[in-house]
């Protein structure tokens, strides 16, 4: 891969350490045969993270004729879903709680029965799928801290989190053209972390560096969602005076977007997550839809979930979850980045970024003091942020 810089407020969070040396092994005749062994699961594994990414690409193809005003085949989508697909999502649907399976095989079989219009089947499919793919690499990533020390399983792990961003990746790169940020080098930044981390055994900069990627995952997912001006929530709304029934396949993107995000914000910020809920739900009149009440509510959650992770940042102190809490404060507020300028302006969000990071650095050096004036700043200026987004 190659080496890309974070960005800068990302780059003063990650700790690095020294490479550990490899030990050799005396019997080179097992280790001979350890290797021909693991090349071949590895191949197994390589092939079926493949398969879900070209079973993914098919089911998606077959789905956009729909949009071309074409018969769309569901046999042959729900064929493909249940062969390749159904498992992972049922997997993830019960390690997280979830209803993904329900959801898209409801809305093929609604799709085929011409019940729900096949351009919002397809919206559903879509993101629901990118939705399994992302608490998969969260999967990976547990996988990787349950079996830290274990070198060879670690990056075995590492490395199907890297084969599912893949299937990401084109979704962050259309934010990132559509708002100007650069997520993609922070997401390839924050791998590159993790793997320097596995190398020198550090086990807090692999949390870290996990931090950068998930939280810039949902970065993308609330960009392309809620955001202004590009988000769905504002696409809907302004297609809706035009034509209804493109505007409600995009009130659908955004309902299906928003699945990525709906669980932590239900557990952190419930009376906003149902604000937005309520706005993206299907049954939920198009034209109707405020963008503006769908913004403010992302902002007002991800500011109070910032909150309270400087709130487990102080409750923790010397500890290295004050540390990871610290960086994920930082995040959150640079997730909302572009809504801070908008409602407080430049200059404090400015401020408010490089007092997270100061704090962060207060953390790591165990200066208590500094790091509580700093952290009283910051809890603030998020509060101002709640405040202005309290429509």
């Amino acid at each position: 891969m190659k080496k890309r810089e974070l960005t800068k407020i990302f780059a003063a969070f990650l700790l690095t350490g020294t490479v550990l040396a490899g030990c050799g092994s005396d019997d080179k005749t097992e280790e001979k045969d350890t290797t021909s062994s693991q090349q071949d699961t590895d191949e197994v594994e390589k092939e079926e993270e493949a398969d879900f990414a070209a079973s993914f690409e098919e089911a998606k193809a077959e789905l956009s004729k729909a949009k071309e005003g074409q018969d769309v085949d569901f046999d042959l989508v729900s064929s493909i879903y249940t062969d390749n697909l159904q498992e992972l999502v049922q997997k993830r649907d019960q390690e997280f709680e979830d209803s993904v399976d329900e959801h898209i095989s409801t809305a093929l079989t609604a799709g085929k029965d011409g019940s729900l219009d096949s351009v919002v089947v397809a919206q559903i499919f879509d993101k629901l799928m990118q939705k399994v793919f992302y608490t998969t690499i969260k999967h990976e990533f547990t996988e990787v801290a349950e079996n830290w020390g274990d070198k060879e399983e670690v990056n075995e792990e590492i490395e199907e989190a890297k084969e599912f961003y893949e299937i990401l990746q084109s979704t962050v790169e259309k934010r990132d053209q559509a708002y100007e940020t650069n997520m993609v080098d922070a997401i390839n930044g924050g791998f590159e972390e993790i793997e320097k981390a596995v190398e020198a055994d550090d086990e807090l900069g692999f949390q870290l560096g996990k931090q950068v990627v998930d939280k810039t995952l949902m970065k993308t997912f609330y960009l392309a969602a809620g955001a202004v001006p590009n988000g769905y929530a504002t696409k809907a709304a302004a297609e809706a005076k035009e034509n209804p029934e493109a505007a409600k396949a995009e009130q659908a993107e955004g309902w299906a977007f928003y699945q990525s995000l709906a669980s932590y914000l239900t557990k952190n910020a419930p009376e906003e997550a149902e604000a937005i809920n309520s706005q993206f739900d299907l049954q939920t009149d198009v034209a109707s839809l405020d963008p503006e009440a769908v913004n403010h509510a992302f902002i007002r959650g991800f500011a109070k979930i910032a909150l309270h992770e400087y709130e487990e940042s102080e409750e923790n102190w010397g500890e290295d979850k004050s540390t990871i809490t610290a960086l994920e404060g930082a995040l959150f507020i640079d997730l909302i980045s572009s809504d801070i300028k908008t409602l407080l302006g430049e200059e404090t969000y400015q401020t408010l970024s490089t007092d997270a990071q100061s704090y962060l650095e207060a953390v790591k050096a165990q200066e208590k003091e500094k790091a509580e004036t700093i952290r009283e700043n910051i809890e603030n200026m998020l509060n101002d942020v709640i405040a202005k987004a309290n429509k």
